[in-house]
């Protein structure tokens, strides 16, 4: 029998390049292209070994270029000189990373944390007072959140910002050396004024209160970059990349911070000292205040797919040139060696796949800041999709470029292909606006309590009916029943094997996510009647699967969002093409967690086997696309800026490839036995 699987396509599989690319860009296209643009200008380029004050110097020049000449405001109020355009200025934003990692980080520090603290945080009274200097960049600024002692554990803090009413300020204090806040960006030399997060204090009936973190603005520098009293610091130093940005830390004795100065959008402090929020419950005003970080998690992921097309763009080009051993006639190009193709391929599959999510993440992001489609549960929505979306392409992000390297060999090594830099600059975005361990697992907690919502909406009878259906589900996966299933349905038809797991591959990861999410929920379940201590036990038990939960989210997102942005490619030949790489994508997810599919009777021993085999057959068709596929992402030679992948090293391969035909016309060509050992 003849499967989808091993039908002759119906139309030609070929990219078209330009249309791709179109196709590529987005909603946001037209900004795209401009930021790119300017991206060429050399003046914005990292120079690769620049010493660290030379590139702080360099980076603060950037900004204060594209401060005056290159629309980095639009995300602000039209009355202000923005545009109130949210999604544009992230994409925008997010096209830097070709030009610096540091410019584009500390771009985000000054209008994507500081500048937008005072905005959303603040009310029209902050914005005319304090974001024209913000956003002209005549008051650098410092987003102070994260402390020594408590990473991500913001409601946590230990900063004070204790109320008096006698005189109408707040006594802004560090009680102790871990409580300074620290890996802070424009802290070291060029911050004036900082957003500090801190614990806010008042008094009532001669009783302390303390009603949770909140943001001041606090000023901590003169004109001359001297600190004011009662506030310090020091530079974090030589960093493990990214030593364009004067991170540094802050602590504050005693300083005193007017009343007016309190950012009080969702809460207020009145003259004599009585405390109000329109939000009643002090965990969902956290959350909400917090709410400003999303949109960096929505920048980092834009630039961590951006750098991941880099490498991809680096490495395939150099694999299509590079030549090595020769087979025959001819030494043989890099990508035309299996194992050489599995390194690459997969990985440009999971950019592509992320390119789409992405898109789909930003449009959301837009839908929500502007206004349009801002309600609870639209933002909660937007804010579990951007923390696990952001930890998996980080993540991701990192393992591409080290793959590209090693790819590329010695080249790889060298500074002037940038491999090295971008893998470096790009280490700490996986701890960036939130670890990622933990923005999986707050992902995985959203995803838990809302199937626990789902079960409580049912009532008794529902819970009865999912219960059993779910136990049904686990005995009939458990026995050998469903495997054998398989198995019997693909006898003697390997070909029905192979279109079965590619017809199912979005629909397998669905499972996993659903099975596990199902699990952990009713493993969950007895921590409301335990102890506080059982419970924690209980929880921390269950920690790695709340962490799978969430990249597993992640990455069926990113297969969805692929699916559905094929709909909307409009060459043909292209859409096959795509069809394959969106199918590479969601294998090579599936063959990694084989052993689950396996151990939890979702496939077959038959049909495991038959990924792989599939997998394979993928990348030997998507071979003659690479070049195409990379191409598409619409990188100029100045954005990649590496020798590795220009003409000058085609003109060396096609001078070695003439070197080595002369010699063989002559019958002095070297043979792979006479070689001299290197070294």
């Amino acid at each position: 029998m003849t499967t989808t699987a091993d039908r002759p396509p119906t139309v030609t599989a070929r990219v078209d390049v330009p249309s791709l690319r179109t196709d590529l860009l987005g909603r946001h296209a037209e900004l795209r292209l401009m930021a790119r643009e300017i991206m060429r200008d050399p003046r914005f380029h990292k120079v690769e070994g620049q010493d660290r004050a030379a590139h702080r110097a360099q980076v603060l020049d950037q900004l204060r270029e594209l401060a005056a000449h290159h629309d980095v405001v639009r995300a602000f109020p039209t009355r202000l000189g923005g545009a109130d355009d949210h999604g544009g200025s992230i994409a925008k934003f997010e096209e830097l990373v070709l030009g610096d990692p540091s410019m584009q980080i500390k771009a985000g520090v000054q209008w994507g944390l500081y500048a937008s603290a005072i905005l959303h945080l603040g009310t029209a009274e902050h914005h005319d007072r304090l974001l024209r200097p913000a956003m002209t960049l005549e008051t650098p600024g410092v987003f102070a959140m994260t402390e020594t002692g408590h990473g991500s554990d913001v409601a946590a803090v230990a900063t004070t910002a204790e109320y008096d009413p006698a005189t109408g300020e707040f006594d802004l204090h560090t009680p102790f050396r871990a409580a300074w806040k620290d890996y802070l960006g424009n802290a070291a030399l060029h911050g004036r004024a900082a957003v500090v997060f801190a614990q806010l204090i008042t008094s009532h009936d001669g009783q302390r209160v303390a009603h949770g973190v909140h943001a001041f603005y606090v000023p901590i520098r003169d004109e001359h970059g001297e600190f004011l009293p009662g506030i310090g610091g020091e530079d974090d130093g030589q960093k493990g990349g990214l030593n364009g940005i004067d991170n540094g830390r802050l602590w504050f004795d005693h300083v005193r911070v007017p009343r007016a100065d309190l950012l009080n959008r969702y809460a207020d402090v009145a003259a004599d000292g009585t405390y109000t929020s329109p939000i009643a419950s002090p965990g969902r005003r956290f959350f909400t205040m917090l709410g400003t970080l999303v949109q960096g998690r929505v920048s980092l992921d834009g630039a961590a797919v951006n750098a991941q097309r880099l490498g991809l763009t680096i490495a395939t080009t150099y694999a299509n040139q590079r030549r090595q051993f020769a087979r025959g006639a001819e030494e043989v190009v890099l990508l035309d060696y299996a194992e050489h193709r599995r390194r690459l391929l997969p990985r440009l599959a999971t950019a592509y796949a992320q390119t789409f999510a992405h898109e789909e993440l930003l449009a959301s992001f837009d839908e929500v800041f502007s206004g349009r489609g801002d309600t609870p549960d639209a933002r909660e929505e937007l804010e579990t999709r951007a923390a696990a979306i952001k930890a998996v392409s980080t993540w991701s992000a990192i393992d591409t470029l080290q793959t590209c390297r090693e790819a590329c060999g010695g080249a790889g090594f060298l500074a002037e292909n940038r491999l090295t830099g971008l893998r470096a600059d790009l280490d700490v975005y996986v701890t960036f606006e939130g670890d990622n361990t933990v923005l999986l697992q707050l992902a995985a907690k959203r995803l838990v309590a809302e199937y626990g919502r789902q079960l409580k909406a049912g009532g008794a009878a529902g819970v009865a009916r999912m219960v059993g259906q779910r136990a049904a589900d686990v005995a009939w996966h458990r026995l050998p029943l469903a495997r054998a299933a398989q198995t019997l349905s693909d006898v003697g038809d390997a070909r029905r094997q192979v279109g079965q797991v590619r017809d199912e591959a979005g629909a397998l990861l669905a499972v996993r996510l659903d099975a596990l999410v199902a699990h952990v929920a009713q493993g969950l379940a007895p921590a409301r009647s335990l102890p506080p201590e059982a419970a924690y036990a209980l929880v921390d038990a269950h920690q790695h699967e709340m962490v799978e939960i969430g990249r597993t989210y992640a990455e069926l997102l990113a297969w969805e969002a692929f699916s559905r942005g094929l709909a909307g490619v409009r060459d043909a030949g292209t859409r096959q093409v795509l069809t394959w790489v969106r199918d590479l994508y969601g294998l090579s997810l599936v063959e990694r967690d084989l052993a689950w599919y396996l151990v939890n009777g979702r496939l077959s021993a038959g049909r495991a086997r038959a990924v792989t085999a599939y997998i394979d057959r993928l990348l030997t068709r998507l071979r003659p696309h690479a070049q195409d596929l990379v191409d598409a992402f619409g990188y100029a030679p100045e954005h990649l800026r590496a020798p590795i992948a220009s003409g000058a090293e085609q003109a060396r391969q096609d001078e070695a490839r003439a070197w080595y035909r002369a010699q063989r016309a002559a019958g002095t060509a070297p043979v792979p036995e006479a070689r001299p050992a290197r070294g």
